[in-house]
């Protein structure tokens, strides 16, 4: 850009003082015309640098995430394709032979009407223990008068002995069945009320494992989790996962991503979010991706200090100024062109000041991106 405003400088120079010559060529019009473009580029540029601070380290990370299957089988689909297939969050990456688990599935669920017929069939055991313990306790106490009644009759003499010794042992006799009838009525009691929600323990651990096993079903078919890029497709039909977390099939690459320019400390202080920004990326030749500013990120590594033992060194070493990220947000209209994880270029942010020479920042960052169509190798 400065080159190109020499050059228009340059020209007019040699109409007004060699062509046309309506000035004389001296040596005061010399210095001034050699002054005149040493001030203004120079200020042009310091301006530029505050006003419309450039970067030519923009950085595209997107994040990744790897796939591991929850459980294991054999795979019997893998309707996915690595590329550049964009993959929507909820579609299919691969398909387990769902055959195991749906049966595990149905056996538990079979169980679990089983159980819960025993469920009913103790609630009527402890309805006849209750009946029972009722009858005995009345049965009890019509004994225990037969037995005063003999005891009564022996001390006088009108009864026999024999049948006070009868009485006494059919009220033993009740009273035991008595205490077996409680000891049963309570064990059928305490098994219905360890209940989990409602259901005693043993309907509540079935539906657990119903539940796990469900899950586990509902497993067999892996979705993906964003819009995504498939990468690293290790996966075919007829391979084995064995679901351990360490042993990944594929990955996916974010769609999106996020877009980064590193200024300097002090070309920051006029950059503030909601910004308008543009970058070009050197997969794009030619190509001015619009956005805006997001936030700063205010944190670098050099600004971390792990906690130690040991005093911090003051003094010694010099670091040298570290720099800071900016976080853009891209435009709607351009997000569908190509964002590649890992390309780098050169972005422009344009404050709210200085902004008569934010097109001079913009025809530099446009011919910036016409000369990316250079391939400069000697072969």
């Amino acid at each position: 850009m400065e080159i190109l405003l020499l050059g228009i400088y340059s020209f007019f120079v040699w109409l007004i003082f060699f062509k046309f010559k309506w000035l004389p060529w001296n040596a005061t019009s010399q210095v001034t015309v050699v002054v005149i473009p040493i001030v203004g580029i120079a200020t042009m540029i310091l301006c530029l640098n505050v006003f419309a601070p450039s970067s030519s380290d923009v950085r595209v990370f997107k994040y990744t995430i790897p796939i591991v299957s929850q459980v294991r089988g054999r795979v019997v689909e893998v309707p996915v394709q690595e590329g550049n297939q964009l993959v929507k969050k909820g579609d299919v990456l691969f398909r387990i032979d769902p055959a195991p688990y749906q049966l595990a599935v149905d056996s538990l669920m079979a169980q679990l009407v089983g159980a819960k017929g025993g469920n009913e069939q103790m609630r009527e055991q402890l309805k006849s223990a209750t009946g029972n313990t009722a009858a005995l306790t009345t049965r009890i106490e019509l004994a225990r008068k037969r037995v005063v009644q003999n005891r009564e009759l022996a001390t006088t003499g009108a009864g026999n002995k024999f049948d006070l010794e009868q009485a006494e042992a059919n009220l033993r006799d009740l009273e035991a069945q008595l205490g077996a009838s409680v000891a049963n009525e309570a064990q059928v009691r305490a098994q219905l009320a360890a209940t989990v929600n409602g259901d005693i323990a043993s309907v509540a651990k079935l539906k657990a494992d119903l539940a796990n096993a469900e899950w586990e079903l509902e497993q067999t078919v892996t979705r993906s989790p964003c819009d995504c890029y498939v990468i690293n497709l290790a996966l075919r039909p007829g391979a084995f996962v064995a679901g351990m977390p360490f042993n990944p099939v594929m990955t996916l690459v974010e769609a999106d991503g996020q877009v980064v320019a590193l200024y300097n400390q002090n070309e920051l202080h006029q950059i503030e979010p909601g910004n308008y920004a543009e970058f070009t990326l050197r997969t794009n030749p030619g190509k001015v991706v619009r956005a805006k500013v997001d936030s700063i990120i205010w944190a670098t590594g050099a600004g971390q200090m792990q906690a130690s033992g040991t005093v911090p060194m003051t003094g010694v070493l010099t670091a040298p100024p570290n720099r800071f990220a900016v976080k853009f947000d891209v435009e709607e209209a351009d997000k569908p062109l190509l964002i590649a994880a890992g390309a780098a270029g050169n972005a422009a942010v344009y404050t709210n000041s200085g902004k008569m020479i934010h097109i001079v920042r913009m025809v530099i960052l446009r011919v910036g991106a016409y000369t990316d169509y250079l391939v400069l190798k000697l072969h």
